[in-house]
């Protein structure tokens, strides 16, 4: 099963930039670019920070721009997403039964869990009992399952950024639950920190894919600042198996030359200077 995971698309209003960006045009690149390359994937998944403030006209543009693709495509919500206004341009999108947009499906075997991590005005991650016990159901009746949220529940040794991961009284009873479930859970995908970084918790692997926008500097020793610059963006094409995961990012901005060449030991031999 191929799965496309694309995060931190942060739209605004159409016209407005972000961080010196035009969040649309680079979405709307990796849009395209799944569509040449990867037409056979059965699932696009967007972790979160669908728009950059939340604005009802970043979610109408985010409706439009999901036209014309060739898997169905399920969203996350993050922390600069607003769920009522998210809910107003999708009314249509499955939620649990306390309003969260929380919600799950089966695909070729294996349970693909979409969970919603957000509180309005803070940029901290939070999944209370509620959520917990809505998760706990959908794992106690599959066999394999992949959860896929926009914070980090885990801490990742980036002291700013896990300022804004998952609250640790949440971050523990969660912990419990998945060790619980652990031999279930095949991997735990997220967005959030602008910058792969992949690991393991309660036994779990786990990763994170760029954004479609800026990219985090991961700084080990910064404590409060968040640092970013406008790098070279990716998307995740996640291949999973059986046997095991495999996850590629998939630059998809290059717009250079590209250089072919052979797979055969001569293919890479030395050129002989010509007397």
């Amino acid at each position: 099963m191929k799965l496309v995971q694309i995060s931190d698309i942060h739209l605004t209003v159409p016209g407005e930039r972000m961080g010196g960006l035009n969040p649309h045009r680079r979405f709307a690149q990796a849009l395209d670019d799944v569509r040449a390359q990867h037409s056979d994937a059965a699932r696009i998944i967007i972790t979160g920070d669908l728009t950059h403030w939340g604005e009802p006209a970043a979610y109408a543009a985010l409706v439009d721009a999901l036209i014309d693709l060739p898997c169905p495509v399920r969203l996350l919500i993050g922390n600069h997403d607003d769920r009522a206004a998210f809910l107003a341009a999708f009314p249509d999108h499955p939620k649990d039964a306390a309003g969260f947009i929380n919600h799950a499906e089966t695909v070729d075997g294996t349970r693909l869990i979409y969970l919603d991590t957000t509180e309005p005005c803070t940029h901290e991650g939070h999944f209370c009992s509620r959520r917990r016990d809505w998760l706990e159901a959908e794992l106690l009746h599959c066999t394999h399952a992949r959860l896929f949220m926009h914070h980090n529940a885990m801490s990742l040794g980036l002291p700013a950024e896990d300022k804004i991961a998952l609250v640790p009284e949440d971050r523990a009873p969660l912990a419990e639950l998945l060790t619980k479930y652990r031999d279930r859970i095949d991997y735990i995908h997220f967005g959030h920190v602008h910058a792969p970084v992949h690991g393991t918790w309660c036994g779990i692997p786990f990763a994170s894919v760029r954004s479609t926008g800026n990219q985090s500097l991961p700084n080990l020793n910064e404590q409060e600042l968040l640092q970013g610059a406008p790098m070279a963006p990716s998307y995740g094409v996640i291949l999973a198996q059986d046997t095991g995961t495999t996850i590629h990012e998939i630059p998809f901005t290059w717009d250079g030359p590209i250089f072919s060449a052979g797979t055969e030991w001569n293919d890479w031999a030395k050129p002989l200077a010509v007397e």
